[in-house]
């Protein structure tokens, strides 16, 4: 994966990193990004990241918030939130967390402070009684989307800072699925109403 070293002589683009171009670029980048300092490459996503945010409460360290950080990334989120511990397993991220914008809150209530200094209305998504159905659902353009711990889902106190609660459909005999497979499924929908 990746490119080997560029032949001389090197293009004159401060984007582009010296120790790169020497050595080549085995990261897991699109190839326009070839060559490029991080820096520049968050630089250049900041230009049309999109206008939804994600959030993921991080109760017991879960390892499922990398998982959702690289999906986020892919999904060129605006940023993502960790609601509750600071520290989080950054190993399912695959290094996307030093391209995406990552953002700490305490609790629901800084998150939902957060949100409502932005305009942004707060979705949870869990599987609980009066959960409305994604795929029947329009996403505001402008929104954060919130997931629970992976088992318990969404605690109390972050349903009640939720503005709706949206389930996905399943159809075997399991009650729930990973939540980071439920991220994926969520921030895709939103891809598929919004991205052009």
């Amino acid at each position: 994966m990746g490119v080997g070293p560029h032949p001389p002589p090197w293009p004159d683009d401060p984007r582009l990193d010296p120790e790169l171009l020497a050595a080549g670029d085995r990261r897991n980048v699109q190839d326009r990004y070839r060559y490029w300092r991080v820096e520049a490459i968050v630089a250049d996503l900041d230009t049309h990241r999109f206008d939804y945010h994600v959030a993921i409460e991080n109760l017991k360290h879960d390892l499922n918030i990398g998982s959702i950080v690289r999906t986020a990334n892919a999904f060129l989120a605006a940023e993502v939130h960790v609601v509750g511990r600071r520290r989080w397993n950054r190993r399912g991220a695959m290094v996307t967390d030093r391209y995406q914008h990552i953002r700490h809150h305490p609790d629901p209530e800084a998150l939902q402070e957060f949100a409502a200094s932005e305009g942004l209305p707060i979705l949870g998504l869990d599987n609980v009684p009066g959960a409305q159905p994604l795929e029947s659902v329009s996403l505001p353009r402008r929104c954060l989307l919130l997931f629970g711990q992976e088992g318990p889902g969404l605690s109390s106190e972050s349903l009640r800072v939720c503005d709706g609660v949206l389930s996905i459909a399943q159809f075997g005999s399991t009650r729930s699925i990973n939540v980071g497979a439920a991220a994926a499924i969520a921030m895709h929908t939103w891809i598929r109403q919004h991205a052009t």
